[in-house]
C-alpha cells in the first residue's frame, strides 16, 4: 500500500539519481537548459504516475503502455539527437523501476540497479576504452585534389584551411559543373569551438576563396 513515507522515500531516491545523471554526467559535456528541463520533468512526472498506478493496482500492461507512449514522443521542434534520446529513455525508465519500491522490492536491489546505470553512463560518457570521432560535412571547391593519388594533398589542404586534426575523409557527391565536392571530415574531439553536436554533422559549409574561411 502506498504511504506518504514510501512515496517521499522513493521520490528522494529517484530525483537524486536523476540529478547525478543529468548534472554530473550529461550536463558537463553539453549544458543545454532545454534538455535538462525535459529530462527532469519527464523523470519526476513518470515516477509519480507510476507510483499512483501501483497504488490502485492497475495492470502492469498499463504501465508499460504509458512508458511506450512517453518514449516515442517527439516534440514539434528539431528532432532530438541520438545521445539526448538515449538519456531521455533512461530517465523515463528509471522512475518506473524506482516506483516499484512501493511494491516491496528490496532496497539493496533497487540501489544496485541505479548505481549500475550511473556507472555505465559515466564510463561511456568519459570514453574509457573508446576512441570517438567528430565529423563535419563541407562543400569543397578544389575538386582537382579529389583524385586518389592526391589524397595526401587533399588532407593537408583541409587541415590547413579548417585548422582541424583531420584523420580521414569520405568523398560524397561530385559536381563538375560547379567544380565542387561534398566531403565528410573525421577528426578527434577538439573542444575548440567547433560544435560536437551530432545534429550539426549534416550541415554544409562552403569555403570563401577570398577570405579562406568557412561560410
Amino acid at each position: 500500500m502506498l504511504t506518504d513515507s514510501n512515496l517521499f522515500t522513493g521520490f528522494a531516491l529517484n530525483v537524486i539519481v536523476a540529478l547525478i545523471i543529468v548534472r554530473g554526467i550529461y550536463y558537463p559535456s553539453k549544458p543545454d537548459k532545454n534538455y535538462v528541463i525535459t529530462f527532469m520533468a519527464f523523470n519526476t512526472l513518470i515516477f509519480f504516475v507510476m507510483s499512483l498506478l501501483s497504488s490502485i493496482e492497475v495492470s502492469i500492461g498499463a504501465g508499460f503502455g504509458l512508458f511506450a507512449i512517453f518514449s516515442i514522443l517527439r516534440y514539434r521542434t528539431d528532432p532530438m539527437p541520438p545521445r539526448e534520446i538515449t538519456y531521455l529513455f533512461i530517465l523515463i525508465g528509471l522512475p518506473i523501476i524506482n516506483a516499484t519500491l512501493n511494491s516491496g522490492i528490496a532496497w539493496p536491489t533497487l540501489l544496485l540497479v541505479n548505481v549500475a546505470v550511473i556507472a555505465v553512463l559515466y564510463v561511456l560518457e568519459r570514453g574509457w576504452g573508446f576512441q570517438y570521432e567528430e565529423s563535419k560535412r563541407i562543400v569543397y571547391d578544389r575538386i582537382e585534389l579529389i583524385r586518389a593519388e592526391d589524397r595526401d594533398l587533399l588532407l593537408a589542404d583541409l587541415r590547413q584551411r579548417t585548422g582541424l586534426p583531420i584523420t580521414r575523409i569520405e568523398v560524397g557527391k561530385l559536381d563538375f559543373l560547379r567544380d565542387s565536392a561534398e566531403i565528410k571530415l573525421f577528426y578527434p574531439p577538439t573542444g575548440d569551438g567547433w560544435s560536437n553536436d551530432t545534429t550539426t554533422n549534416d550541415y554544409e559549409y562552403n569555403y570563401d576563396m577570398t577570405t579562406n574561411k568557412l561560410s
